[in-house]
């Protein structure tokens, strides 16, 4: 008896009469739906890497990877702490800066220890030599930061130091040893020197797409569903983050400017050629967020949006729905100041017909802070909400992260119904999760109806799938009929 993989034998071809057992890879009925709340956030920090992608699941996390929050518009840790409000619990961070931020930097023992990071958050890093009371040859050096965490090396000479400290991915600080070693010495220095630099430009959020990339395009194959350049409001990079959305499958959450105008806002929108479902456009009315480090900030509204849909389903739309921690709008004032002025229906009127969302108080359901329009950019009306978007993007990823083991396999009958089996598969579970309505809104055809010959000669295989989605309430009418003159009639409801 021998033993095969499937596809060693060839069963048409044997001569020995004999067992011959073949494994058989277990039959993949469905696939397992992408992430639809993964949320890519660029922006700046005053410590980590800058242009690598980092996984945040919570605020420790953001702030052991990135430090102690900043007071500024463009702050990574504000916009993750803003979306954690909402919902949120899974992201993807790419700092940026602008070139000039300098790492901290002190001596001890007469040797140079640098911050492995740029940022001022280095400048309270705590280096401690001390010799060990046993072994006396031996010394522990512990670096220390408050945010930060807190790390211990021992060794003999400072070479012995220097390698355990470049060994460590984890590590606070690098140690640069002169030729000629001076001895150990117990001793405490705070390295001093580190700074942020200044506010980045809209190049370095968007970043470059090569070998090495940065910016916004350090979040290419990160799962994100949703991304946002947080602080960026201007209008040149609009239709790049569309592109990069349409290409990646992510829904981009944009800004105008501080202060903006309805008319200048749809007048950016209309000379940039802004009209992609990939990007939904808030209306440049900033929010007061009252944050736990820095007290009343003015912040732009992206990252309250992107919080609220990456706690949602994909079929979800952000219209109407609660935000979080808003204290006040610039149109409105703060909360704590007694002004309430809100928006006329023919503004938002003009809002939604530019195709620009905005967070406003009241919202249909009550006198809450919420998303009011739950649309994208895009002037389709069968496109412009963000249901469609993020239900478009997660049936699509979803698609291309498995159905690519389908190619180099030999094309029959067989192929073509193991394909529909596993879109219908997939489809059909999305009904069972309630992303999708019924098991009559979607339809698969692959076989030789949509496969001639002359097409899977030349290596080819279609499947045509059609998905109907859930609508969005947009528009709730209840016609009322009052008076003693009214006969009052009751039915069945229809379903």
């Amino acid at each position: 008896m021998t033993i095969y993989q499937s596809g060693q034998l060839n069963t048409n071809s044997l001569n020995v009469p004999d067992l011959y057992v073949q494994i058989l890879k277990p039959q993949t009925l469905a696939l397992n739906g992408v992430a639809s709340g993964r949320i890519g956030v660029v922006g700046t920090a005053t410590w980590g890497a800058v242009g690598a992608p980092v996984i945040v699941g919570g605020m420790g996390d953001c702030l052991a990877a990135f430090g102690p929050k900043q007071a500024l518009a463009t702050d990574l840790g504000t916009a993750v702490n803003i979306a954690l409000a909402q919902g949120a619990s899974d992201f993807r961070c790419v700092r940026v800066s602008d070139g000039t931020d300098t790492a901290a930097t002190g001596e001890l023992s007469g040797v140079t220890l640098d911050a492995v990071h740029t940022g001022s958050a280095g400048n309270a890093i705590v280096a401690t030599l001390a010799q060990d009371t046993i072994v006396t040859t031996s010394y522990t050096l512990t670096v220390s930061h408050a945010v930060l965490g807190s790390r211990t090396y021992r060794g003999t000479n400072w070479a012995a130091l220097a390698g355990a400290l470049a060994a460590d991915d984890t590590a606070l600080v690098r140690a640069s040893v002169p030729q000629v070693a001076p001895a150990l010495a117990a001793g405490t220095i705070t390295l001093a020197g580190g700074t942020d630099g200044g506010t980045p430009g809209t190049a370095a959020f968007i970043g470059t797409d090569g070998a090495a990339r940065t910016g916004m395009y350090a979040l290419r194959g990160q799962g994100c569903a949703i991304g946002l350049l947080h602080g960026v409001s201007d209008s040149a990079a609009w239709t790049l983050q569309a592109a990069f959305g349409l290409g990646e499958g992510v829904y981009m959450i944009a800004t105008g400017p501080a202060g903006d105008t309805i008319a200048g806002a749809a007048a950016q929108k209309a000379a940039a050629g802004l009209d992609s479902y990939a990007v939904k456009l808030m209306l440049g009315d900033w929010l007061w967020w009252d944050d736990d480090t820095n007290g009343t900030m003015l912040v732009p509204p992206q990252a309250f949006v992107a919080g609220v849909l990456g706690g949602l389903s994909p079929e979800q739309s952000s219209l109407n729905r609660e935000l979080y921690g808003v204290v006040g709008s610039q149109k409105a004032g703060l909360v704590s100041s007694g002004q309430a002025a809100t928006y006329s229906t023919a503004e938002l009127s003009a809002l939604f017909t530019a195709g620009i969302d905005v967070v406003c108080n009241p919202a249909p359901g009550g006198a809450y802070w919420a998303v009011r329009g739950g649309l994208n950019t895009a002037s389709d009306a069968d496109m412009n909400d963000d249901s469609y978007t993020r239900l478009t993007n997660y049936i699509s990823e979803t698609i291309n992260a498995g159905m690519g083991a389908f190619v180099g396999a030999v094309i029959t009958p067989t192929l073509f119904g193991d394909i529909r089996a596993v879109l219908l598969g997939t489809l059909s579970n999305m009904v069972t999760g309630g992303v999708l309505g019924a098991s009559t809104d979607y339809a698969v055809v692959c076989d030789a109806s949509n496969n001639p010959q002359s097409r899977t000669a030349l290596g080819y295989v279609r499947a045509d799938v059609q998905v109907r989605y859930q609508g969005i309430n947009r528009f709730f009418v209840v016609n009322l009929q009052g008076g003693a003159s009214v006969t009052v009639s009751t039915a069945a409801p229809v379903a």
